[in-house]
């Protein structure tokens, strides 16, 4: 089971130099990898409801200080030598594709091969008018139609594609990604869309459990969700152990067990101890990743807590 962190992209711990310090501070403590998050721009006035609350409302904007998501994945691949890069989710349509399928090719190359690439097609229409992205209600469209051109560009020797939203033919296209078959694709979301776009193009599913419209909140309600995934694997003629799994939690905070809405324990709530069964179980299901986000104000506190949790969890898988 390979372990994750969210590593700050907005506010003040995501300058310079407290970037930096948990990057490498988690490097050293055997994190396997860092989740970094996708906003170009925040509008002063959001009506597209937040997707992970249950209230819709978008409570992340803070002061709107935030930096450019693939900027900074290269920015740390730089200070740091084993930590995997996970785009925690990029919104496949903020970029053009040929471009954004260079920039991540650029940072693999240059990292050694340690670029995830985690997807989502987007939630909020005011920050895709805001930079001029595709139709917000084509989203999911220009997803598929991007990620299928990323593969192309990164496997093919003479790249062509031509659809509704990409172009393009008698091209080179080099350095390809530094890992063989280009870079892994984790794919964000929880809806029915989401299941099928991983089915389709997938490495693995990539969801986050607290999503109130489509919730995989218990250890039940996520092996159904698998359950689902590996059928959808197999309609799309893929083989389903070939689709993996990986499981983002947005706070870590053990104590309090929570009920889920079908009456079973929230995953990672409870007990140090649920929380072990939990990544034990999730392990057995297939699952082979999970990230957390630590709570601190300051970087001490965060890898203070990324410190008990190798010694009360990772210490014991």
């Amino acid at each position: 089971m390979k372990i994750g962190f969210s590593a700050p992209t907005a506010g003040p711990l995501s300058a310079l130099d407290p970037l930096v310090r948990l990057c490498v501070g988690a490097e050293e403590l055997g994190f396997d990898y860092g989740t970094f998050s996708d906003h170009v721009v925040i509008p002063t006035e959001i009506a597209s409801p937040y997707p992970y609350s249950a209230t819709g409302e978008f409570t992340n904007q803070g002061t709107g200080e935030r930096n450019e998501q693939l900027i900074e994945l290269a920015f740390v691949a730089a200070r740091t030598t084993k930590l995997r890069l996970v785009t925690s989710v990029m919104v496949i349509p903020h970029r053009p594709a040929v471009l954004a399928a260079k920039q991540l090719a650029t940072i693999d190359t240059l990292s050694g091969g340690r670029v995830t690439l985690g997807i989502g097609a987007g939630w909020m229409k005011e920050e895709f008018e805001a930079i001029g992205a595709p139709p917000f209600a084509e989203r999911g469209k220009v997803t598929d139609e991007y990620v299928a051109a990323f593969k192309e560009l990164w496997t093919k020797d003479k790249p062509k594609f031509s659809g509704a939203y990409v172009n393009f033919d008698k091209i080179t296209f080099a350095p390809k990604p530094a890992q063989k078959g280009g870079i892994p694709i984790w794919v964000g979301g929880e809806s029915g869309p989401a299941l099928r776009r991983t089915a389709k193009y997938g490495d693995a599913w990539y969801p986050i459990p607290n999503n109130p419209a489509f919730p995989m909140d218990s250890l039940k309600r996520l092996t159904t969700g698998i359950a689902r995934l590996r059928q959808l694997a197999a309609e799309a003629g893929r083989d389903p152990k070939a689709v993996g799994v990986t499981v983002r939690f947005q706070r870590y905070a053990p104590g309090k067990a929570d009920k889920a809405g079908d009456g079973e324990r929230k995953l990672f709530t409870g007990s140090t101890a649920d929380v072990v069964g939990d990544v034990k179980a999730m392990d057995t299901l297939g699952v082979s990743a999970i990230d957390l986000g630590f709570a601190g104000g300051a970087i001490p506190e965060i890898l203070a807590e990324m410190k008990k949790f190798k010694a009360e969890v990772m210490a014991r898988l």
